[in-house]
């Protein structure tokens, strides 16, 4: 029998040179960030400033292994190579937002990557805060230490609107998606406070 499955769920590994069955790695990673999140909605509920952040706090998924077609449907869709893991979209200390790689506590914690380091260059070089964090403790330090930051003042008066983009923020009052019929038009900006 063939050693492909056809969707039926990943193959088997192939045994170790003792013929014992390897075992299943683990994502320490991924299993630390968890713990990250967890950490920020619970200072959500406790009603601290760094709690604020968690709303604004998101994973991007591009890490982990995909077959061939996946790979390349998720790259055609805008996946890229070294995105930091955590995105914090709150504005703090002249900064735009955060970028923060995050990997597992030492030892079990992998290189940084030359696109990750790439990445985390281009975002410090748009106005964001770029950051790494090696393991839990890290991470809380980092986003306890910008959570501490003033908010970043936003430019005040009229914004300027996309002309090109769908009206969204009126859209679901009335059951309707917002995407027809309406105008953009510019709108007061929030003042960052």
């Amino acid at each position: 029998m063939s050693s492909r499955t056809y969707g039926r769920g990943p193959a088997r590994r192939k045994p170790t040179a003792s013929g014992k069955p390897r075992r299943k790695p683990v994502d320490w990673e991924g299993q630390e960030q968890a713990v990250v999140m967890r950490w920020l909605l619970g200072e959500k509920m406790r009603g601290t400033a760094v709690g604020e952040l968690y709303d604004a706090t998101y994973h991007v998924p591009n890490g982990g292994y995909r077959l061939g077609k996946e790979a390349g449907r998720m790259k055609q869709q805008g996946v890229k190579a070294g995105v930091s893991d955590l995105v914090v979209m709150d504005a703090r200390g002249g900064w735009f937002g955060l970028y923060l790689e995050f990997k597992a506590t030492p030892p079990r914690d992998a290189d940084l990557a030359k696109s990750q380091r790439d990445w985390l260059s281009l975002a410090e070089a748009r106005g964001y805060c770029a950051g790494l964090a090696l393991g839990f403790e890290e991470a809380r330090r980092v986003l306890t230490e910008y959570a501490a930051l003033q908010p970043t003042q936003f430019h005040r008066g009229e914004c300027v609107v996309l002309e090109s983009s769908s009206e969204w923020k009126r859209g679901g009052d009335d059951g309707s998606d917002g995407s027809t019929g309406t105008e953009n038009t510019g709108t007061e900006c929030d003042d960052g406070a």
